[in-house]
């Protein structure tokens, strides 16, 4: 797992949207994505996503995560 990139939220939502999830609503610094019935939680900061919160949104979205980083 440690060969995997840390990522900014930003560049977590271009893969969101590129995979086919829309911007759903915001609420205070979290953003809610969704696509049919799954929902993904992004957190907005300044900074690299902690290991496990990017481990929670690459697994809501269904891929694995060489196909997660293949889109970016």
């Amino acid at each position: 797992m440690s060969n995997y990139p840390s990522l900014t939220p930003k560049q977590i939502v271009k893969v969101l949207n590129k995979i086919g999830f829309d911007f759903f609503r915001q609420k205070g610094s979290h953003q809610i994505f969704v696509m049919g019935s799954k929902m993904i939680v992004v957190p907005m900061h300044n900074k690299t996503l902690k290991r496990k919160t990017q481990i929670s949104i690459i697994k809501g979205t269904g891929l694995t995560h060489e196909e997660f980083y293949s889109y970016m």
